[in-house]
């Protein structure tokens, strides 16, 4: 597995009524807030074609799969 370059930290300010919206939404796809505004900002880039091609995956969070060959 390849080092991760560190993620960048921004401070992002929301209508309240947005943020809760958008709270909803992430918790009916199981993501946090957080990874919501990413997935829903990699989408838009991508169909706007402004994805970078060294954009990686979105980094996986929690418990990784279970190991089927046991």
């Amino acid at each position: 597995m390849s080092p991760r370059a560190p993620r960048k930290q921004v401070l992002l300010r929301l209508d309240p009524a947005v943020h809760d919206a958008l709270a909803r939404w992430a918790g009916e796809d199981l993501r946090s807030t957080n990874a919501q505004i990413e997935f829903l900002l990699r989408r838009a880039l991508k169909e706007a074609g402004r994805l970078p091609g060294s954009a990686g995956p979105i980094p996986r969070r929690g418990r990784p799969p279970a190991d089927e060959t046991d």
